[in-house]
């Protein structure tokens, strides 16, 4: 049997990236995330690796994009605020088609907002992250378990698909312990040629680079990326369907929602009510084709969320507005109990009956 061990999500990430490779840290402190960054500290000296606490959050991500280049498994992490800080370097990390694993615990804002538990930067991960046309895989555990074991997927896909890959967990999931193992994923290894390790005088210069002043040059590189992208939509979506073999309202949440939305489908299910869930697990690629086919079954959609709305219209877009998709929400911080998902599903069921 799998030896469990008792952990913080947070440090479950950390711990992770060393078991997959990871050998180069840099970032900086910011509630809700900083013990990613100090089990690092403690850990990569050990272990032969970098720690490097920076100057800024856009120092971390520029440490971030030229470890990256030399083909390294490199890593930061940062909370909402500071990931902002680090939007143009995601845009330049896409740009030159380099892997990088990069973490965002959320907090709640906009702004300093808050340090409590926040799903409000869905659009930021989801929509690129920053400048330009480009996309990162987004991964949204939804237990300690999973942050952990996405790790290691996260930094899998990344080196497959040269692009970034992101964890967009909350607050509550970093903060809390569960036990564990480390044996549900598997760490994968990939050639990369095109890395910036030296020459030796026996191949090419490799370069690696964003620019490209000439229009026609730089539209065949992103039509060539999101080529890439769709390979990446057709193969990596992931999602959990619970419930839903006989459902006619269906549930849709993710990460720390999903486990209070998971209650609520259990007691609305003891009282007779027909409910599912779909939990994405993707957030990029999004579950379209499981919510569409759902949407050809079920009467009506609620989607649980920690913000004011915003995998809504993902779900909207996924079901081609052919049922009706209602918002059950807290934000600023707060999370919704078992009651009031409940009582949203209540609701929703008055339109299917």
């Amino acid at each position: 049997m799998a030896e469990r061990v008792l952990m913080k999500g947070n440090e479950a990430i950390a711990e992770a990236a060393i078991r997959a490779g990871c050998r180069h840290y840099f970032g900086y402190p910011i509630t809700p995330q900083t013990e990613v960054a100090a089990y690092m500290a403690k850990k990569m000296p050990k272990i032969g690796g970098v720690f490097l606490q920076a100057e800024s959050e856009i120092a971390s991500i520029n440490m971030v994009y030229g470890a990256a280049a030399a083909g390294m498994r490199v890593m930061t992490s940062s909370s909402s605020p500071g990931i902002s800080l680090k939007s143009e370097g995601l845009s330049y990390i896409a740009g030159s088609d380099v892997p990088a694993f990069v973490v965002n615990v959320q907090r709640g804002g906009p702004g300093l907002g808050g340090i409590q538990p926040s799903q409000s930067d869905y659009f930021q991960a989801t929509k690129g992250g920053g400048h330009g046309d480009y996309r990162m895989i987004v991964l949204a555990p939804a237990s300690v378990q999973e942050m952990a074991s996405l790790t290691i997927k996260g930094f899998n896909l990344a080196d497959k698909y040269l692009m970034t890959s992101m964890i967009l967990a909350d607050g509550t999931i970093g903060q809390m312990m569960e036990p564990i193992t480390f044996e549900d994923a598997a760490v994968e290894t990939y050639d990369k040629p095109w890395a910036l390790t030296g020459t030796k005088l026996q191949r090419k210069h490799n370069i690696v680079n964003s620019l490209y002043l000439k229009p026609d040059e730089l539209e065949k590189k992103n039509i060539e990326r999101f080529e890439r992208y769709k390979v990446v939509e057709e193969n990596e979506v992931m999602y959990e369907e619970y419930r839903m073999e006989d459902a006619e309202i269906c549930v849709v949440a993710f990460g720390i929602a999903s486990r209070v939305a998971k209650n609520a489908v259990a007691e609305a299910r003891k009282a007779g009510v027909k409910v599912g869930l779909i939990r994405p697990i993707t957030l990029w690629p999004f579950p379209k084709m499981a919510l569409r086919a759902a949407a050809e079954r079920v009467k009506s959609f609620v989607c649980v969320e920690l913000n004011m709305g915003q995998m809504i219209e993902d779900v909207r877009l996924a079901t081609e507005c052919k049922r009706p998709v209602s918002l059950c929400n807290r934000t600023g911080g707060m999370i919704p109990s078992p009651d009031q998902v409940l009582a949203s599903i209540r609701e929703a069921q008055k339109g299917v009956n």
